[in-house]
Parts: C-alpha cells; structure tokens; sequence
C-alpha cells in the first residue's frame, strides 16, 4: 500500500473550503453540463483540496506592494522548478531551455504549428485528454489514433505494432500524456525507450504533456520522456504547478526544450503568439511551489491514495456491475460502467439522478470510451466519504431493481 499517515504529518486533508458561488467551473457549470445542481461536482480535473498555505502567504506578501504591473519571470522561478524535477526526476534542464505558457494546450499548439503543416498526420494515443484531438482539428491537422490496448492485468499499454504500420510519409508528431490521462498509466522506461526509438527512425516530434508526473504513487516512478536516451533530440516536455499544488487557475506552466535547432523553431512561432511573461502572482505562487512543496506533495499523495482505496472497495463491492482501472498516477479514475449493460447516456443519468455525481463522460477522451467515466477524487476526506456513499448505495439499488 502507498504511503501511511504518521503523527508527524504537517497537512489536514480531511475538510476543504466551500467553493460554491467562487465562479469555480467545476461547480459554476454544473446546471449547463448536467441539468442540476443537486450533484457533487467530480469531473473538470481540479482538486476540491484548499492550495497550499505557503502558496498563498507568498502571494500575500507580493500583494504588500501596490503595484501590480507588467513583470518578468524572474530566473529564480525557473529554477526553483528546474531544481525540483532534477531532484525527483534526474533530469538535466538549463534556463535556455525554458518557456513560460498560460496553458499547456496553448503550448501544444504552438508546437503543432510549429513541427506540422495543414493536412500531416499527429497521432493521439485514445482515450485521451480531449485537447488532444480538437488542438490538431483546429489546425486542420489529420488525427492518426493509436488506441491503447488493455493488458492481462487490466491496465493500458500502448499498441506499438500497429502504430509503426501506421506512420507515413505525413507523420510529424506524437501528442503524448505521461502519465497517462484519463487511465492514471504511468509508463516505464522499457516501453518509453521502444516508443523513443520509432519516433527516431521516423523524425517524429514528441510532445510529453508531463502535467501529472507529481502525483504518482509508490513504488511507481515516473520516467521523464527527456531522460530516454536519444529523446532530448526529438522532443518537447510540458509541466506545470496547476495538477500538483491545484493552482490552476493562476495560469502558469513550462515548456522544456533541450535541442537547440527545436527550440529555435518553436520560438518562431511562440513569438508571434506574444505569450509574454503571465501576472505578476502567478510568479511567486510558481517559485513557493517548488521551493516548498516537498512536504506537502508527500502527503498530498498519501491522502488521494487512500481515497482511491476507498472507491476500490465500493466498486470491488460491485464487481458485477463496475470495473475500476488500477490507478498509477493522478487523481482521475476510469471506471468502465458496462456491465450495466445500458447506453452511455443512461449511464450518465443514472450517475446524476441515483449517485448525485457529475462524472466525466469516457467519449470525451475518444470513442475506446464508451461506456466508460472519469471521477476525481482529488476531495477532502469528508466529500469523498459522501462521493463513495452514494455510489455505493445507488449500484446497490441498481441491483435490486434489475
């Protein structure tokens, strides 16, 4: 089991702040995406956990001054984050590498524009963030799916052999998720160095959406696609403060490139998007981050652990109905719901109506999802009890129903 709570631990998991009426999306389009409001909220991945409090004291402390204009990053920001992922992750990144973006989407973009012309091929590994697709359909690039496939022991792996009978003359990019989102797959460095090496001989760019790689639980480890050997040459990594510390909303990621000629590249076209340097909070909420959130990303994990152990006993309880993906990394659960043997927009009113949830619907993440769910568990102790509850209890009367 991952990690257990001892008398030492600093962060309180258990109750989290009240965010109706904050204009959080998660709830302020609950009565547009599902009809109601009389749900509990566990679909956009956000954590419902309150950020951490070294984040908001540095941000208090750059409120003091009245001023709040045009700033630069400053160095110590990025390497604070340079730092951070060398320590837990051995990589090897320098200052010149570095690129500030609002969002990782919007840096996906710029590398599509980048490495790809209209009518190439990108491909997608589904299910997948849906971002993914509609990043290339908006550029009017051609989506190459590579699904994944399902192993003996019910995780996902990706199709290697039908994605090298796949690759074209028109092939540029690889659009990836590491760790995997919506599965929580967390990939190993044997298949991420069979992956690298395709993308090699075929002059793929890979572009590693890294933005869950702190939320893996033991003994897994994440392997940064920049640590494989030969990859630093062919790709582009993506990280970010908004999964790990629930700081989205302050709108500040990375963009890591080591080859010099790629990254004069997409500096071609960064620059015509004026990214600029972001707001002047969202820099020092960034560098507190990584220079303190050792501790708490620690216990972060052991707490979202044992949430998911508590939605594996409700859905182990109805085997017979749900079957729960094993969850290596992130706050997101897969859920496949069907052995309910009803359609997906039933599933979806079943889960609204008798479980009062608000699930992410699997479709979005590609057609493999069909009948499946994305639920956060990223919650206090106290919803999470009351998100198992009702699932628990609504699959129970489903069962004495039917």
């Amino acid at each position: 089991m991952f990690g257990k709570k001892d008398n030492n631990m600093k962060y309180d998991f258990t109750t989290s702040s009240n965010r109706a009426n904050t204009n959080a999306e998660k709830y302020a389009l609950m009565q547009s995406k599902f009809g109601t409001t009389d749900i509990i909220p566990t679909w956009i991945a956000d954590m419902d956990i309150d950020s951490p409090k070294f984040v908001q004291e540095a941000i208090k402390k750059r409120l003091e001054h009245p001023i709040y204009g045009y700033e630069e990053i400053a160095n110590s920001a990025f390497q604070a984050q340079i730092s951070w992922l060398k320590t837990n992750y051995n990589t090897t990144y320098n200052i010149e590498d570095v690129f500030y973006s609002h969002s990782i989407v919007a840096s996906m973009n710029v590398a599509i524009e980048a490495f790809s012309d209209i009518g190439d091929n990108i491909i997608v590994q589904t299910p997948v963030y849906a971002p993914f697709f509609s990043s290339c359909e908006h550029q009017k690039r051609e989506v190459l799916l590579n699904p994944l496939i399902l192993d003996e022991d019910g995780l996902y792996k990706m199709d290697l052999t039908s994605l090298k009978n796949q690759i074209n003359s028109k092939t540029k990019m690889l659009l990836f998720c590491n760790p995997q989102n919506p599965s929580g797959r967390v990939w190993n460095k044997d298949e991420l160095l069979e992956l690298v090496n395709i993308c090699i001989e075929h002059n793929i760019i890979i572009f590693s959406d890294e933005a869950h790689c702190d939320l893996v639980y033991e003994p897994i480890k994440h392997t940064p696609i920049s640590t494989i050997n030969g990859a630093k040459d062919i790709s582009i990594s993506a990280y970010g403060i908004g999964k790990t510390f629930n700081l989205s909303g302050l709108a500040m990621s990375t963009i890591f490139i080591q080859n010099e000629n790629i990254r004069k590249i997409y500096k071609n076209i960064y620059d015509k998007f004026h990214f600029a340097s972001g707001n002047c909070l969202s820099h020092v909420a960034f560098e507190a981050a990584y220079k303190y959130g050792k501790q708490w990303n620690k216990e972060l994990k052991i707490h979202l652990y044992e949430n998911y152990l508590m939605l594996k006993d409700v859905c182990d309880k109805h085997k017979d109905l749900v079957t729960l993906m094993p969850v290596q990394a992130t706050y997101l659960a897969w859920i496949d719901f069907t052995k309910l043997n009803i359609s997906d927009k039933k599933i979806m009113n079943f889960l609204i109506k008798e479980a009062k949830l608000g699930l992410n619907r699997g479709i979005f993440f590609g057609h493999i999802g069909k009948g499946h769910f994305r639920l956060n568990f990223a919650v206090s102790t106290q919803i999470m009890n009351k998100i198992v509850t009702n699932l628990d209890n609504s699959l129970f009367a489903h069962k004495n129903v039917t």
